[in-house]
């Protein structure tokens, strides 16, 4: 009950200010220009940049502790909830409370609050999926989780919100590197190779998956390694990563007892003139129809959450990223952030293909639920 206590704190008069930030207009960027405006991080830019982000990161952050007060069946009360919005609200006062930015010096100490409040949010995700979890025993085992699209939904908007506030923290913090590597502006790298980033990220799911079973099915990429275009490596790696997670498992659990080798999963990267799509094609079996629209959503994983299996495990300080089924829907959401999406076709009895588009352009607008 110690959340619920700590956020009997929070004043009237922080929450009144809180609401009225809420109200106000979002600001969105895009990628195009996000690497416009950083490939020449002069301190008169850094300036801009954070007396932007001093106006900007409130009024995002205010819009989520206000729903994280309002959700439907008591969410809003479960001691894992009340943790997050404490976490929100703690980095609005940072925020509010930080004096104007007027020179260096001002600029130089909101780039070292901001990276504090990032590290503050990074078990969020771990930490609603607990909530989430601690509500689903609290309820009617006969609801059909179709009924709580009000949860999906407010969970597709908190976290696609989540991962715009730490893209834009997370890019200003980068601009500071005195040495950045070569082509890279902040986050974003502007030589991007899809097929070495699909390698890293296959490479790494398949240490997991010996790690798991002992051995790994073998995963070709086809596509021209020198082929690179302007994105994010780590929202890519991230994504390419959990699809072929997914698909090694598939594989692996369908042939473990088979006489047959395990066949390989395949990524074929494609370079459109709009999008750039990756394709992860497995053999492990696929996904009936009527189990289709679950994948995307929160509610069904059968996955154990790590914050479940220990429950003396201090909240504040467990830091975990598997193992809660929430790597589909998120991916998707990072597919989407800057203008992309992520589709899933499946034939039962045989194999998954999923096709994640990544647009070109790099001109859409961030999505600002």
């Amino acid at each position: 009950m110690a959340a619920r206590k700590a956020s009997e704190g929070f004043s009237k008069g922080l929450m009144g200010e809180v609401h009225r930030w809420g109200a106000m207009k979002q600001t969105g960027v895009s990628l195009r220009y996000m690497m416009e405006f950083g490939s020449r991080p002069t301190p008169r830019n850094l300036l801009i940049s954070a007396q932007f982000l001093h106006k900007e990161l409130p009024i995002r952050i205010a819009r989520r502790a206000i729903e994280l007060d309002s959700l439907p069946y008591g969410l809003s009360q479960k001691p894992a909830v009340l943790k997050v919005r404490d976490w929100y609200l703690d980095s609005f006062r940072d925020l509010r409370s930080f004096q104007d930015i007027k020179d260096k010096n001002d600029e130089l100490e909101f780039t070292q609050m901001i990276k504090m409040i990032k590290v503050r949010h990074n078990n969020v995700v771990p930490m609603m999926a607990l909530g989430v979890q601690q509500l689903k025993k609290d309820l009617n085992p006969k609801i059909d989780y179709e009924d709580l699209d009000e949860i999906h939904q407010f969970l597709d908007r908190f976290y696609m919100s989540r991962i715009g506030i730490r893209m834009l923290i997370g890019q200003h913090v980068a601009l500071h590197d005195p040495n950045p590597p070569p082509n890279c502006v902040g986050y974003i790298d502007t030589k991007m190779s899809p097929v070495e980033v699909a390698r890293s990220a296959s490479e790494d799911a398949r240490s997991i998956c010996f790690r798991e079973y002992g051995t790994s099915p073998d995963v070709n990429i086809y596509g021209d390694p020198k082929f690179t275009f302007p994105y994010v490596p780590t929202h890519l790696h991230l994504m390419v990563f959990e699809l072929v997670k997914n698909s090694l498992r598939a594989v692996q659990e369908r042939f473990m007892d088979s006489d047959k080798i395990a066949p390989p999963v395949r990524i074929i990267v494609a370079d459109g003139l709009e999008d750039v799509t990756i394709k992860v094609s497995d053999e492990g079996g696929g996904i009936p129809r009527s189990g289709l629209p679950r994948i995307f959503t929160y509610l069904y994983s059968t996955a154990k959450n790590p914050l479940d299996e220990q429950p003396d495990i201090d909240l504040g300080t467990a830091t975990t990223m598997a193992g809660y089924g929430y790597g589909l829907p998120i991916s998707r959401l990072y597919a989407r952030y800057f203008g992309g999406d992520l589709q899933i076709i499946s034939m039962e009895g045989y194999g998954t293909d999923a096709y994640l588009h990544l647009s070109r352009l790099g001109d859409s607008q961030e999505p600002l639920p």
